[in-house]
């Protein structure tokens, strides 16, 4: 069998260079954008009148970010955040899949279940947070608890629409072979549903974070809600927006973290699979 040659070096330069134009074309807009926002913000808190109290510029939000760092008071507090809230997550993954997986396979089950599915996403979920306080106390169970539940419903609701999405032909030739239930949902149903939990998925790793903020508003020990808090008693609106941008950071890299992570496990599922049309 004929070896594939290894790849030349001006192939893989081309490649890099290929590469960098596609990131380029992705990064110019949103940079440019962001840069001309901060230089008009930055602008009117100058001269412009801005009330530090109300809109601070970036440079003095900025300092705040470097002290908050420096000091390692942002550090401490993000892991305790972030620890919450990844538990959540995990926690939001298996049982939205799980029942998700029940309520596609049964239609009882999803008679049984659906009203107070509905029931419970419609419940705010801040008006919940005093009750899981008392529930679970002013530990990590409780901003856990939180963010699972906030996570939950786009997993569910993304399990059970890519369930149902399965091509019938697929699972009519493997049911003719006499497959069994559980091998049309390992071979065809599972991997068929993937790129939609993995979008429902890519929504629930921004909402655990929403959760695990909500639970510590209400009651905690450390995390960033308890910084956010602190600093508005204080009246320190730029240490606050500082904080608001290290949660937008954290968001961003674990949504962009789950994209490349999809990209990797289904490199066979086109781009757009598993997403929602207008």
């Amino acid at each position: 069998m004929k070896r594939a040659e290894p790849m030349t070096r001006d192939a893989r330069q081309l490649r890099l260079k290929r590469a960098a134009r596609r990131w380029f074309a992705a990064l110019w807009p949103p940079l440019v954008f962001g840069a001309l926002v901060l230089g008009g913000w930055e602008a009117g808190a100058r001269w412009g009148g801005l009330d530090p109290m109300m809109l601070p510029a970036p440079s003095e939000i900025a300092e705040q970010f470097r002290l908050g760092f420096d000091s390692g008071l942002y550090p401490q507090h993000l892991g305790v955040t972030l620890l919450q809230a990844m538990i959540g997550f995990v926690i939001a993954i298996f049982a939205g899949v799980g029942v998700g997986a029940l309520i596609s396979a049964s239609p009882v089950v999803e008679r049984t279940l659906n009203p107070f599915l509905i029931a419970f996403e419609a419940m705010p979920k801040i008006a919940m947070a005093p009750l899981v306080i008392v529930w679970f106390g002013y530990g990590i169970w409780s901003k856990v608890v939180l963010a699972a539940a906030i996570a939950f419903f786009p997993v569910l609701i993304s399990t059970i629409l890519g369930l149902r999405a399965c091509e019938p032909g697929r699972l009519d030739v493997l049911h003719s072979l006499g497959a069994s239930r559980a091998q049309l949902f390992r071979l065809v149903r599972l991997p068929s549903a993937l790129p939609f939990i993995f979008s429902g998925i890519n929504v629930a790793v921004v909402f655990v974070l929403l959760g695990a903020i909500v639970g510590e508003f209400v009651g905690a020990k450390a995390g960033l809600g308890t910084l956010i808090l602190a600093a508005n008693e204080n009246l320190e609106t730029a240490r606050v927006f500082s904080i608001l941008a290290l949660l937008a950071g954290m968001g961003m890299l674990l949504h962009f973290g789950v994209t490349a992570l999809r990209q990797r496990l289904l490199f066979w599922a086109g781009p757009q699979a598993g997403r929602p049309t207008a």
